[in-house]
């Protein structure tokens, strides 16, 4: 058995035309979303203020 035997390329074309698929299918666009939903940003964080009662405490 050597090592360059026609298996060898016959697996490496495999591997090579798989991947090379699913790469396409990811990113195609009809394909994408539903591989990977897009990613969705979170609501702005608001700061809490103080209450009326400190402003009036600290005047």
């Amino acid at each position: 058995m050597s090592l360059f035997s026609p298996d060898l390329y016959r697996n490496f074309a495999i591997g090579f035309l798989g991947g090379a698929f699913l790469l396409g299918a990811a990113n195609a666009d009809v394909v994408s979303d539903a591989l990977s939903p897009p990613a969705n940003a979170a609501a702005a964080f608001e700061m809490p203020q103080p209450a009326n009662d400190f402003w009036t405490i600290a005047q």
